[in-house]
């Protein structure tokens, strides 16, 4: 089946504090902050929630398509995109732009300080997926994190066009507004949040979790080391985490997870099924440094899922 999936493209600029933040942010000054921090290490990565979800379902065995805007630094990436099962057709480079940029900071206990530069991703807006029905159909489409106004427009041209897709807004969640929000859940097949982020967007669209759930076919909110509740006709099925063999990063981990949950719902396996292949994914990210550097054959991954859920994967 056909995947589409925008959302940012980016390099990862990740950086390891080996402290606590909790111990450097006075909350009685939280009005006027001002702190900096001394990391330890900086790595340049190749990332992009675009490029990680497409990447991980390409080792779930999809051959993905991106649509989104780069800079003229992305030659590399592209090739080793495709080299790596990506369809990188509809990703359009912006002349004198350079492509996005991620900045995070990790310490001690997994938490996260993170600021991201736009770049070429500003132009996203100038794509349109009625371009994209030309060629070859779409059977699913994913708005992840975006350009704003592109994410607002790709919810909109999907309900025009017919198209089924998967509304995850998390990072963006506190640039778009409560109308803009309600609008993109609205008839979504999926809506994605992790926990935090979930509570943000019952915020600022005034839902609460029944009426969120009701706006969209499932809702899955992500729960970190705790799993994560998939909202599904009335029911809400509970999910584990994998267990992980090691810990990394968490960078990305979100991403591979939602990658897990996509090629479930192609397959058209039982909800529980779908959830714990999102959390073996996500697990497998956690593992690695970076967010494209872990791999595994399907034949591994299946192994893998027998071992940490004591079921054995149909595909």
């Amino acid at each position: 089946m056909s995947v589409l999936i925008t959302g940012s493209i980016a390099y990862d600029y990740i950086m390891q504090f080996p402290g606590y933040f909790k111990e450097h942010i006075l909350p009685e000054k939280i009005d006027n902050l001002s702190v900096s921090f001394l990391v330890d290490s900086m790595k340049r990565q190749r990332g992009g929630v675009a490029t990680n979800i497409a990447y991980n379902l390409a080792l779930l065995g999809e051959r993905p398509r991106i649509m989104a805007t780069v800079g003229q630094d992305f030659a590399e990436y592209r090739a080793w995109l495709e080299a790596n099962g990506v369809d990188t057709s509809a990703i359009v480079a912006i002349p004198d732009e350079f492509t996005a940029s991620f900045f995070v900071s990790t310490d001690g206990q997994q938490n996260q300080i993170a600021m991201f530069y736009t770049g070429a991703m500003a132009h996203a807006h100038k794509l349109s997926f009625k371009e994209q029905v030309r060629g070859e159909p779409i059977d699913l489409v994913v708005i992840s994190p975006n350009d704003p106004r592109a994410m607002v427009q790709y919810a909109r041209e999907c309900k025009e066009l017919g198209l089924q897709y998967i509304y995850d807004p998390s990072q963006q969640i506190i640039r778009l507004s409560g109308d803009e929000l309600r609008e993109g859940v609205r008839g979504s097949t999926m809506t994605i949040a992790n926990e935090y982020e979930f509570e943000m967007l019952k915020h600022k669209t005034g839902w609460d979790d029944a009426r969120v759930a009701a706006e969209t076919r499932t809702l899955i909110v992500t729960l970190g080391e705790k799993g994560s509740r998939i909202h599904v006709r009335d029911q809400v099925v509970p999910v584990p985490a994998a267990p992980p063999r090691r810990q990394a990063d968490p960078t990305g981990v979100g991403d591979a997870y939602r990658a897990g949950i996509i090629k479930g719902y192609l397959k058209k396996l039982p909800w529980e099924t779908i959830g714990r292949l999102g959390s073996l994914a996500a697990t497998y990210a956690l593992e690695e440094h970076g967010t494209q550097n872990h791999r595994y054959s399907l034949e591994e991954f299946s192994e893998r899922f027998r071992e940490s859920f004591g079921s054995s994967l149909a595909w």
